[in-house]
């Protein structure tokens, strides 16, 4: 008799294109305010380093997502699910921490838009981010939302890698520099490294894309392939971003150029690129932002329905979690700093306690993966990776500690 779901499937066009939406779904709920930040940040103090730093983040994003994504898709369902047949409660403890983290953070990524819009056409930020929060909301109350939000995501993906292209083309870095470090650094900070990897595979966005997966119906045994090589490309997804935004700041770097402003993202792409480059930033940012606030929203309710949830519901669910989000905004404007720490704690806790109930499942529960025998390899990896995320739990931990002593 044949193992359950091992019998070959046709991937449809529709199929394919929500596969494709979840693996950027995945990489631009990771590609938000934060990351632009971030990366530009880093790469002024590490200069041609940082490449190394890049390398390493994506190796250990590729172990994270491989398991999480071959775990939920071929068992077919949710973290949350899995985790409470688990340990009963446990998914409900990691629905907890992702949708309050999510939440949070979902401010912080509405007024990344308000930014962005603000850069492109000066329009108020407050504005901006209203407007912005409302066309997220449409793609939710749109009739057929599923591909809507598959499309959108796609469409301001290729968006932004495309201007940061054309902006490190312009910035004109030492690509030859940049590869020597790579593999060679002059110098390793390995709190970078953490802090990159807790940026793309933390709280929400480890499940992002896998959960929309489920959506697609691309799951069970028969879907190994697929589901491998769309977790792993999700990933290189975001690590070409990365890549092309570090290409471009270095090269402004390199050149002499030296960053001072609260805004240094902006003011290397006007260096770069004079004031159409101050305008590109605009539109990278509010992309970034805008598929962030789509990518938090989407998995913060798929934490708090069951697969069973009609998917209208699901949606008006999503629709009541923005406005929520848009009136914290419009109220104070930008998500607290303590607040901030707090969702940056959760998240922090929330890739070893997930992790470890999915490894869990790979190792000790066949049942729930339909009697599917899990590469030996890859549980080794997982398990390593592991332990590294408890390192990251513990760095996430100290930021609480900062917190009640300040």
């Amino acid at each position: 008799m044949a193992t359950p779901g091992t019998k070959p499937k046709i991937i449809t066009p529709s199929k394919r294109t929500a596969l494709l939406g979840a693996m950027f779904l995945m990489a631009t709920s990771a590609i938000g305010p934060g990351f632009i930040t971030q990366t530009t940040v880093f790469t002024v103090q590490l200069g041609a380093a940082f490449a190394f730093a890049i390398l390493v983040s994506i190796l250990v994003d590729i172990a994270v997502q491989l398991n999480v994504w071959r775990v939920v898709g071929v068992s077919g369902l949710r973290a949350q699910e899995l985790g409470n047949k688990v340990l009963p409660g446990a998914g409900w403890f990691l629905a907890i921490l992702v949708f309050a983290g999510g939440m949070v953070f979902n401010i912080g990524n509405i007024a990344g838009t308000g930014l962005g819009i603000n850069a492109m056409l000066g329009l108020d930020p407050k504005i901006g981010g209203l407007l912005s929060a409302a066309v997220a909301i449409l793609i939710f109350l749109s009739k057929r939302a599923g591909m809507a939000l598959d499309r959108v995501v796609v469409l301001l993906g290729a968006i932004m890698i495309l201007l940061m292209l054309y902006v490190a083309i312009v910035a004109a870095p030492p690509v030859g520099e940049a590869l020597k470090n790579t593999v060679l650094p002059d110098k390793i900070d390995f709190l970078i490294i953490t802090t990159l990897i807790g940026g793309t595979v933390g709280g929400y966005i480890t499940y992002a894309g896998a959960h929309r997966m489920l959506d697609s119906g691309a799951t069970g045994v028969a879907h190994v392939k697929d589901i491998t090589r769309i977790s792993v490309l999700g990933v290189i997804v975001t690590g070409i971003m990365r890549v092309l935004l570090f290409l471009a700041i270095f090269g402004v770097v390199a050149g002499g150029v030296t960053l001072t402003s609260s805004n240094m993202a902006a003011e290397a792409f006007g260096a770069a690129a004079g004031e159409i480059g101050m305008r590109m930033f605009g539109v990278v940012l509010w992309a970034a932002s805008l598929t962030s606030v789509v990518g938090a929203s989407f998995t913060s309710v798929s934490f708090i329905t069951k697969s069973t949830t009609s998917e209208r519901k699901r949606n008006l669910l999503t629709v009541a979690f923005i406005v929520v989000c848009s009136i914290a905004y419009g109220l104070i404007g930008q998500a607290p700093q303590k607040l901030l720490i707090f969702a940056g704690a959760f998240n922090g806790l929330i890739l070893p306690v997930g992790f470890a109930l999915l490894l869990w499942v790979a190792w000790r529960r066949r049942d729930l993966l339909h009697g599917y025998v899990y590469p030996k390899w890859l549980l080794i990896v997982g398990a390593a990776t592991w332990l590294l995320t408890l390192f990251l739990g513990w760095q996430s931990l100290s930021g609480l500690a900062r917190l009640w002593t300040s």
